[in-house]
Order: C-alpha cells, then structure tokens, then sequence
C-alpha cells in the first residue's frame, strides 16, 4: 500500500485489508503527531475501528504540537498508552 495523503485510509485500500482479515483493533505510531498520526487516527475512529495509540512511538515536528494532540485529540479517539505496555494475544 502507498500512503498518499496525510493519513493512511484515504486514497488506499488498508480499510478493505483490515476487514478481511478480521482486523478491529489498530495500535498505532507514527512520525508527525499532529498531522499524519492524527489524520489516521480520526479516519480509524470514524471507520468503526479500537484505537490504541502509543505516545512514545510518536513525534512531531515540535513538542508542543505533540502534546497538544497527545493531551487534547487522541484521548477522545483512543486509548492512549506506552508501547511497554502492548501485549499481543
């Protein structure tokens, strides 16, 4: 899959991919927070998908805009966490 927009649904096929394969929990990371990271998480959000974001696997350009998404956005989308406490069943 190319990415060719800030997040990573439009314009792609991840959604149908997930759903084939039974996918409805998505942990996510990324560079930009308050942008790419952002945009994908809204679009997860409004496709119905669990959302487990993972603060230190994220960055931005500045620590403002990060903690600014980190504090603000991603709690109303997400679960917001610490990739040490991922576990995989």
């Amino acid at each position: 899959m190319t990415k060719r927009q800030w997040g990573a649904f439009y314009g792609t096929d991840l959604d149908l991919q997930l759903r084939r394969r039974g996918v409805n929990t998505i942990v996510l990371g990324g560079i930009a927070s308050s942008i790419g990271v952002e945009s994908t998480a809204r679009s997860a959000w409004e496709h119905g998908y669990e959302l487990v974001l993972c603060e230190d696997l994220c960055s931005d350009l500045s620590e403002e805009t990060h903690a600014h998404s980190f504090k603000y956005t991603f709690p109303r989308l997400a679960r917001v966490v610490n990739s040490e406490s991922i576990t995989f069943e």
